[in-house]
């Protein structure tokens, strides 16, 4: 907040704009906001370091797990990516994490543990789908809320087919791509998501929240949608 705060009132000085739109150009890579995070438990310690995949605990795997499945139905997304906009961005190709893989090299996956990282203390996973059009409070909030509910269900990430998937997905043959799953590709699955998904919300998010939140997106939606785009323009005008 504090980043768009100074970068936009620097730019109006210039008499210049500055957006942080996910997918502002065609054919260009879009704007993530990838989130590093981990957990500590009362004495500061590290609760994602252990001797799993790559030093992270069963914890951190857990964590994952959380965070890959309420991305796949759609649920955390409806937070972590609610614009329109978002889905111009989570596409294949351009390195777009709408993977629901976790990984350790791969930028085509939605979670990746970062390999430069060798101290144990520093432990941690970075979520890459959210993207700046996200309420940060919301979108902070619902991913905690989906590591944890991992955590208390003590989700395994390989059992549920998340990987770990090290190849990049759009490399893989066709065949091979059968067992990865994808996230919803528009706003509106990503809402209706949230409407069948969001038990694991219920003690943070209040269920008048959750109602309002969907009906905004649902009149947004509509609105671009019922809006002509310069696409349309360009395929259709001279018809």
């Amino acid at each position: 907040m504090i980043s768009k705060y100074v970068l936009q009132n620097l730019a109006y000085r210039h008499g210049l704009t500055v957006t942080f739109m996910p997918k502002p150009l065609f054919a260009e890579a879009g704007n993530g906001m990838h989130v590093h995070q981990f957990l500590r438990d009362s004495s500061e310690r590290n609760l994602f370091s252990g001797d799993e995949y790559f030093g992270l605990s069963s914890v951190a795997l857990s964590y994952t797990a959380g965070i890959l499945f309420h991305s796949l139905s759609g649920s955390l997304l409806a937070f972590g990516n609610p614009s329109t906009n978002s889905y111009r961005r989570l596409v294949p190709g351009f390195e777009a994490p709408i993977c629901a893989v976790f990984a350790r090299g791969n930028r085509s996956a939605a979670v990746r543990i970062p390999g430069y990282v060798k101290d144990p203390a520093k432990a941690r996973i970075e979520y890459r789908t959210l993207d700046a059009s996200c309420n940060p409070y919301y979108g902070m909030a619902a991913m905690l809320c989906a590591g944890i509910d991992g955590v208390k269900q003590k989700m395994n990430p390989s059992e549920m087919g998340f990987g770990p998937i090290e190849s990049n997905i759009y490399n893989l043959s066709e065949e091979e791509r059968k067992s990865i799953r994808f996230f919803p590709s528009d706003l509106k699955a990503a809402i209706n998501g949230l409407v069948e998904d969001n038990t694991y919300l219920e003690d943070t998010f209040p269920a008048d929240l959750i109602s309002r939140w969907t009906v905004l997106k649902e009149k947004e939606i509509k609105y671009v949608n019922s809006v002509p785009s310069p696409a349309e323009f360009k395929l259709y005008y001279d018809l």
